[in-house]
């Protein structure tokens, strides 16, 4: 399956991204979960009577994460880009983008201020 450039400007690769994110929000759930266990365990607290403390808030938390995700994956027109690296597993050029234009997004900032700050100099500041 061949897609021009214009194809994936115009937004036709839409359905395929809203087609992933039921994915994409289980994902980001588990990964916030796992933070938050991890998070725990650092604290020294017993887990058993926290255990399942996490999974709600992130899920609730998941579900307008990957709503941001996939609206600036579209408003950067990359995506042609970012569907090919979900499907490899992989975070490229593509999906920086939109992971700094959407944490952007989230913290009331500009699209364009993280774009020159490194993805994992964001992750490092965001980790408890």
């Amino acid at each position: 399956l061949m897609f021009s450039g214009g194809a994936a400007q115009a937004g036709l690769l839409q359905p395929l991204l809203q087609m992933m994110r039921p994915k994409l929000e289980n994902q980001l759930a588990d990964q916030c979960e796992q933070l938050a266990k991890q998070a725990l365990r650092n604290a020294e607290l017993d887990l058993e009577p926290l255990s399942s403390l996490g999974e709600q808030p992130c899920k609730a938390l998941a579900k307008p994460v990957s709503e941001c995700l996939l609206r600036e994956t579209s408003r950067s027109g990359r995506e042609l880009g970012v569907l090919s690296e979900l499907l490899s597993g992989r975070i490229g050029d593509d999906a920086e983008v939109v992971i700094k234009r959407c944490l952007a997004s989230l913290l009331g900032l500009q699209a364009t201020d993280l774009q020159d700050v490194p993805l994992s100099a964001l992750f490092q500041r965001l980790r408890p």
